[in-house]
């Protein structure tokens, strides 16, 4: 869709940042079907209110599951049932999802004691303040509600070993549960093809070391681990391997759209269900590149933009469209600042881009550190790119990963214009840069 002469209005935190384009200056969006509209307007935004069916859309979804009987079913006899969720940093609306499948599982168990553990991943775990937030209150304050530890060796179990030759250890409480089930939300993904499905046990609720060695130097820059591919990713194969083996049994998956309101859910079995998701996702966030010499760019919005490290996701999007020597502005809040210390450490002390992927493409499987997979895709795109960011995080720790920080929008865009010497330069928009996948 392109369009000129309008208000660019861009996702950031939990407002906006907009700019206003001269009538002459080219701009497309690309974004899911339904996503797009107001990024170029004239007018209001959002108007807050609720999508009504988000909640009848799950319950359908549990009532019809794919591949699978009910949870329901399930639970019969079950006592030690644990469930997997994502953390503050992921939209899945869990304050929904949540509730009805522990009513699910209590329908079929009543006696069963349920954990609900979050998948941190390699991430941090999320306070009592995030909890409540993401799950409601009154959720919160009574159900067992842990944060997974990926470093607790006690707390974790050994499976064997994956596809991709890592050791694979998985928390001890999820492996050995009666019942295993997930919640999760389906989008694109830089190198998993998309979220959801089995990214709940691997790295959700994997060992620290498991997720580094999956996350090899290798895997993040084979062919097919790129947004929107399933077959034949290298990363997916370890993921789905680790379910498995975890005895993940059910899941239920939203997709959202541009407002973050339930748009599908999609329950059963893990592979099936998943892949049923990933496909209606794929139909309307499928979008082809239209190269430009400046790439607007945002994760959407809070949560994915509270750090720099997650907004890195915007700007991998943006460089699949930004034309050879372009500029990418990443529009992302980052309200927790830089995100991970080990990712601003390794640009801080790199002689130059080059040495530090030199680095990093020496090392095996087994040898890969925190962080690595992104250090190496963000350095590979700050080698040909430039990118102005537009965040309240810290201006010395933007510059020391090797970008140029700005205030506002509108600044980004006329130092965009003054790198290329062309204030009119075309403009491409991905205002919800994860939630597609171009080709």
């Amino acid at each position: 869709m392109s369009q000129a002469g309008y208000l660019l209005s861009v996702p950031y935190g939990s407002g906006r940042q907009e700019a206003l384009l001269d009538p002459g200056r080219p701009v497309t969006v690309l974004a899911q079907r339904g996503h797009g509209g107001d990024a170029l307007r004239s007018g209001a935004g959002d108007n807050g209110e609720g999508a009504p069916g988000e909640l009848e859309t799950i319950l359908a979804a549990l009532a019809a599951p794919v591949g699978s009987p009910p949870l329901r079913e399930l639970a019969r006899g079950k006592r030690n049932v644990v469930v997997l969720t994502s953390d503050h940093t992921r939209p899945v609306p869990s304050s929904l999802t949540l509730p009805a499948m522990l009513a699910e599982i209590r329908e079929g168990s009543p006696a069963a004691e349920i954990t609900v553990l979050i998948g941190t991943g390699c991430h941090r775990g999320s306070t009592r303040e995030e909890i409540t937030a993401k799950f409601g209150e009154g959720f919160a304050r009574r159900e067992r509600i842990l944060n997974h530890d990926p470093s607790d060796e006690e707390g974790l179990v050994s499976l064997g070993r994956l596809p991709s030759g890592g050791e694979l250890r998985l928390s001890r409480l999820a492996a050995s549960a009666d019942l295993l089930a997930a919640d999760g939300f389906i989008e694109p993904h830089q190198f998993a093809g998309f979220s959801g499905g089995p990214k709940s046990v691997l790295p959700g609720v994997a060992a620290f070391r498991t997720v580094l060695a999956s996350h090899n130097a290798e895997f993040t820059v084979h062919p097919k681990a790129r947004p929107g591919s399933l077959d034949g990713n290298p990363f997916q194969r370890d993921m789905l391997f680790a379910a498995r083996k975890a005895g993940l049994a059910f899941i239920l998956n939203v997709t959202l759209d541009g407002a973050k309101r339930v748009s599908g859910a999609y329950a059963g079995d893990p592979e099936r269900a998943h892949r049923a998701g990933c496909a209606a996702v794929l139909d309307r966030c499928g979008v082809k590149a239209a190269p430009a010499p400046v790439v607007v760019t945002s994760n959407g919005g809070y949560p994915l933009d509270q750090n720099v490290y997650q907004s890195t996701k915007s700007i991998m999007q943006a460089d699949l469209t930004c034309a050879e020597g372009g500029v990418i502005v990443a529009v992302n809040e980052c309200r927790d600042g830089h995100g991970s210390l080990s990712f601003l450490d390794s640009f801080r002390n790199a002689s130059s881009l080059d040495a530090l992927l030199a680095e990093i493409e020496s090392r095996g499987r087994e040898d890969t550190v925190p962080d690595q997979w992104v250090i190496q895709l963000t350095a590979s795109i700050l080698r040909r790119r430039r990118v102005i960011m537009v965040t309240e995080a810290p201006r010395q720790a933007v510059e020391d990963l090797g970008m140029t920080r700005a205030d506002s929008l509108s600044a980004a865009l006329g130092a965009a214009g003054e790198i290329l010497g062309d204030p009119l330069a075309p403009v491409t928009v991905l205002p919800d840069a994860v939630s597609v996948v171009i080709s």
